[in-house]
């Protein structure tokens, strides 16, 4: 039997009326509404398109949004005097800054460079080791994104053995440590798994993965996630978004995986409305700290 598809656009979508209700009543008893500033350096289409998509989920919810565009040749400089007025504005409450950004400039450097209470990515050195702390102030949207889509769809996660393909600082890494955890945004029931990262240097890697009764491919590889790699009843989660010349894929091999998993996103329509929709609540929550 095949392998349910998990709808990552109407969980989404059920999260985004939560975070339109929620805001409605932040609006009412604050009197000002959160406001995300985009920063987008260069001519980058799919850049382009990330960022539209973006704007257009804060207009559904009511979130103000502001897009700073920088020319393709700006400076490290550049990018850095803009992020400083834009931490300094108050009517700014999330920081965004689009990658990849050129090559010329630093990203750790940018990155850092954002004032924590805005950091709605969660990638500035302070929020990560909240994180690792359990104290989290915000979590890394695509993977609160691949938690809360798990969770609503009651697949168990306490007590599980979690596999992760890949251990970048933007899914892998972070993933881990909201799976450990003894408590998530969902619940426990939503944390504390145990979790194995696979990366580049992992030996016998197919037999580790077919342990795991939760998969997650985040590797940047095309269908590199085969069926011979997957347990029988597995919930598999294709954070990849790779494009070829037939089209958008995954890390994972969707029509081979489809027979052996219990549980499969796709790509598009999987982890990536939710990656969006966990940015909007980011940025509802640094709102609350300007209170």
């Amino acid at each position: 039997m095949p392998a349910q598809i998990l709808d990552g656009k109407s969980i989404a979508a059920k999260i985004q009326e939560e975070i339109g209700e929620q805001l409605v009543d932040f609006i009412e008893n604050n009197c000002f509404t959160p406001c995300l500033a985009a920063v987008l350096v260069g001519n980058d289409p799919a850049s382009d398109v990330y960022v539209r998509n973006k704007q257009r989920a804060c207009e559904r919810v009511g979130i103000t949004s502001q897009l700073h565009r920088l020319d393709e040749d700006a400076t490290e400089e550049d990018v850095l005097s803009l992020i400083s007025k834009l931490n300094k504005n108050p009517d700014v409450h999330g920081i965004l800054v689009q990658l990849p950004l050129p090559k010329e400039i630093s990203t750790v450097r940018i990155l850092d460079a954002i004032h924590p209470f805005k950091d709605v990515d969660a990638f500035h050195p302070e929020n990560v080791g909240r994180i690792a702390q359990d104290r989290p102030r915000f979590l890394p949207c695509t993977p609160h994104g691949i938690q809360q889509l798990l969770d609503r769809y009651d697949i168990p996660i306490r007590g599980k053995h979690v596999v992760i393909v890949g251990r970048s600082e933007i899914v892998g890494k972070p993933l881990a440590a909201l799976f450990v955890a003894r408590e998530s945004t969902r619940g426990p029931q939503a944390a504390n798994a145990t979790v194995t990262i696979c990366h580049s240097h992992t030996e016998n890697l197919a037999e580790i993965t077919r342990t795991a009764d939760i998969l997650v491919a985040a590797i940047g590889q095309p269908q590199f996630i085969t069926a011979e790699m997957v347990k029988p009843g597995a919930a598999v989660v294709d954070v990849g978004i790779n494009r070829t010349p037939t089209g958008l894929v995954g890390d994972v091999d969707f029509e081979a995986v489809l027979e052996v998993a219990g549980y499969l996103t796709p790509v598009p329509g999987g982890v990536g409305p939710l990656t969006v929709t966990m940015l909007l609540n980011n940025t509802l929550k640094a709102a609350a700290y300007a209170i």
